[in-house]
């Protein structure tokens, strides 16, 4: 059996009783995130560790992406616990994700307790050279 001893652990459940903090099964837990651009593609990494990919739900409406998971107890019902102090329940995060980030195209994977998204920059947001043509037939380009 596991024993363990935690000289805060009384402290912490005060705090829950006075500020009413509860459980992430009482309501939605955040999501650590890292979002970087590489190249022609919008990358975002949710770390959700111990999540079956089967309750991640991913859905976008008008430029809102809305990630959802939920993790379960590993512990069989009925049985005595000892220590809970990984989180279970419903994790969520939105994204508001802007006009040059083509939402039709994203591809998410789920790997050793990470999803990543891989988002493409929209064709009308990458820089793109315009033809400029002068009065004396000479034609000039610049970078846009």
């Amino acid at each position: 059996m596991l024993m363990r001893t935690d000289p805060f652990r009384e402290f912490d459940r005060l705090a829950q009783q006075v500020f009413g903090t509860g459980t992430a099964a009482d309501r939605p837990g955040a999501m650590p995130m890292d979002a970087y651009r590489s190249g022609d593609d919008f990358l975002v990494h949710f770390d959700l560790p111990g999540i079956d990919p089967e309750t991640i739900e991913l859905d976008v409406e008008r430029n809102v992406l809305n990630v959802r998971a939920e993790r379960r107890t590993p512990a069989p019902e009925g049985a005595e616990l000892i220590v809970a102090e990984r989180p279970t329940g419903t994790f969520t995060r939105q994204l508001f994700l802007g006009d040059t980030l083509d939402t039709e195209r994203i591809d998410a994977s789920y790997e050793a307790g990470v999803l990543t998204l891989r988002i493409p920059v929209a064709e009308q947001a990458k820089p793109r050279r315009i033809q400029i043509s002068g009065g004396s037939g000479d034609r000039k380009q610049i970078s846009g």
